[in-house]
C-alpha cells in the first residue's frame, strides 16, 4: 500500500487510532483525527493529534461533509468506532477506502501472524499463547486487541517473529487482507449485537479470519462450539480440533483430568493453575496454538504451569476474615459470567450490571441457583437484570461499585466468594473494563478490617 501524499481521516482517537496516525505519518501520508470527543478530552492521545495530524475534527462535524471534496482518500477507523455510519457509508460509495486500523497495519507487518478470535477467552489465551512461544525460545511478539494496537507492533516486527494477536469482531469486520498462518476461534455466543444488529453479522465477523487464511495455515478450532467448528469449512487452511469431551478423535481432548494431544500425553488438570473448566478450554487453544508454530511439548506444559494469568479475568484479589475476592471485569457479556460463576462452588455474592448489549440475562438464574447469597445490582442495566432474574433469585440493587463493596464486605461469611462478573460493558460509568476492574480492586483492597467499610471516598458513580 503506498501512502505517501495521500490524505486520510483517522476517526477514533484511542490507542489504536494514535497508532494508526503515527504509521499513516511515517509512511508518507498527512492525516487528519477525528473522535466523538473534544480535543482536550482525548488525553494521552491528545498529544500524538498535535504532533502528527494536519487537524483535528470533532467527529459531530463532519455529519454531511463530502470527505472526497476536502481531498481525503483514506478513512481508518478504531475498532470502536461502527463500520456502518452514514459517514462512512457515503465515503465508500464516492469512491473512498474505508478500512480499520488491523488492515492498514496488515500491509507492513513483517513475520507471521497467530490471530485468536472468540466471544470469550480471547486475552487469556492470547496472553498465553505469546507466554507458551517465549517458554519455548520462539520470537513472538503480542498485540492487537491486548496492549499495543497492531499499527504500533509494526516497526518491531520481523521476518523470523511471530506476531501473536488478541482480534475482536470489531476488528474483523473491517480486515481484508489478513492472512493469518495460524487462526483460533474459542467460543461464538451471542454478543455485540447492539453494534452488529444480528447474530449472523457477528458470526460472519469472526468467520472473517478464517476465510483469508491459505492453504498451508491451520485453523485451531473449538470442536464443542457448533458456530466455531463450522469456521473448518470456511477457508483452505487444515482445522486442528479441541474438546473437553472423551473423544479421540480430535488433536486434543480431556481424558478424565488428563489433556491428551494427538494420542499422548500432555499435561494434567492439576497443572493449570486458572480456574474453571473455561481456562481448560483456553490453554487447550493456546496449546495446539503453540505446538503448531513450532512448540515443543515438554515447553508447553513448562509455561502452562509458570503463567501468572491476566488482570481482570477471574483474578484473586485478596482474602478478608475467610472471604475470596475476584475480580473478573472483562466478563462483558452473559456468556462469560456464566463461565465465571462455574468456576466456584463456595456461595457467591456476584456483582452485576453495566451498560446493556441487548443480552438475554436469564440463564444466570439457572447457574446462580441453590450458590448465591445476593446478587448485587449496579449501572444502567440493573433495572433488566432484576425483571429477568428478581423473581428467582435475592437481588439489591447498589448505586455504585463502591456501595455493593460495602455491602458483600460488611454481609459475607467465611467461606463465601465475592465475584464482580457483570455480563455487561462498562461503559456507562467507566471509560472500559480495564478501568471498571482497577476501581474494585482499589476499593476491596480498602476495605477497613474493622468495620467493613470501604476507606475509598471516590463517591458514586
Amino acid at each position: 500500500m503506498d501512502l505517501q501524499g495521500r490524505t486520510a481521516l483517522v476517526m477514533g482517537m484511542g490507542r489504536s487510532g494514535a497508532a494508526a496516525l503515527t504509521l499513516l505519518r511515517q509512511r508518507g501520508a498527512r492525516a487528519y483525527a477525528s473522535d466523538q470527543r473534544e480535543l482536550k478530552q482525548l488525553g494521552a492521545a491528545a498529544d500524538a493529534v498535535e504532533a502528527l495530524a494536519e487537524g483535528y475534527v470533532p467527529q459531530h462535524s463532519l455529519a454531511g461533509k463530502d470527505l472526497a471534496a476536502l481531498g481525503v482518500s483514506l478513512v481508518v477507523i478504531a475498532p470502536g468506532v461502527p463500520a456502518d455510519l452514514p459517514l462512512l457509508q457515503q465515503a465508500r460509495a464516492g469512491g473512498i477506502d474505508v478500512m480499520g486500523e488491523v488492515e492498514l497495519a496488515a500491509a507492513y507487518l513483517r513475520g507471521p501472524v497467530l490471530g485468536i478470535t472468540g466471544t470469550n477467552g480471547k486475552t487469556t489465551t492470547t496472553a498465553l499463547t505469546g507466554h507458551l512461544l517465549q517458554c519455548a525460545g520462539i520470537p513472538a511478539q503480542v498485540g492487537g486487541n491486548i496492549g499495543t494496537p497492531v499499527c504500533g507492533m509494526v516497526d518491531s516486527s520481523a521476518p523470523e517473529q511471530w506476531n501473536v494477536l488478541e482480534l475482536s469482531s470489531f476488528q474483523l469486520e473491517t480486515t481484508r487482507s489478513l492472512a493469518a498462518r495460524i487462526a483460533v476461534c474459542l467460543n461464538v455466543t451471542p454478543d455485540h449485537l447492539d453494534r452488529h444488529h444480528t447474530l449472523d453479522n457477528y458470526v460472519a465477523a469472526k468467520r472473517r479470519l478464517f476465510e483469508l487464511q491459505s492453504a498451508d495455515g491451520t485453523a485451531v478450532l473449538n470442536a464443542d462450539n457448533p458456530a466455531t467448528l463450522r469456521f473448518g469449512f470456511a477457508g483452505p487452511a487444515a482445522a486442528r480440533l479441541f474438546t473437553i469431551t472423551n473423544d479421540p478423535r480430535r488433536q486434543m481432548w480431556l481424558d478424565g483430568d488428563a489433556l491428551m494431544c494427538e494420542g499422548q500425553l500432555l499435561l494434567r488438570r492439576q497443572q493449570i493453575p486458572l480456574p474453571g473448566l473455561h481456562n481448560v478450554e483456553n490453554v487447550m487453544a493456546a496449546s495446539l496454538a503453540a505446538l503448531s508454530a513450532g512448540a515443543a511439548p515438554e515447553a508447553v506444559v513448562r509455561g502452562v504451569g509458570s503463567f501468572p494469568g491476566v488482570e481482570h479475568r477471574l483474578e484473586f484479589v485478596r482474602e478478608r476474615d475467610g472471604v475470596r475476592w475476584y475480580n473478573d471485569s472483562k466478563a462483558t457479556n452473559v456468556d462469560a459470567a456464566l463461565k465465571a460463576i462455574a468456576s466456584f462452588d463456595a456461595p457467591l455474592w456476584i456483582l452485576l450490571g453495566g451498560r446493556d448489549k441487548h443480552s438475554d440475562y436469564r440463564p444466570l438464574a439457572d447457574a446462580l441457583r441453590g450458590k448465591i447469597r445476593r446478587a448485587l445490582l449496579v449501572g444502567e442495566a440493573a433495572n433488566l437484570i432484576h425483571q429477568q432474574i428478581g423473581a428467582e433469585l435475592p437481588c439489591q440493587h447498589c448505586e455504585s461499585i463502591q456501595r455493593a463493596v460495602q455491602v458483600a464486605a460488611q454481609e459475607s461469611q467465611a467461606g463465601d466468594v465475592v465475584l464482580l462478573a457483570p455480563a455487561c460493558a462498562s461503559f456507562d460509568q467507566f471509560s472500559s473494563y480495564e478501568e471498571r476492574g482497577r476501581h474494585f480492586k482499589q476499593l476491596v483492597l480498602a476495605i477497613d478490617h474493622h468495620t467493613g467499610a470501604s476507606t475509598e471516598s471516590r463517591g458514586a458513580e
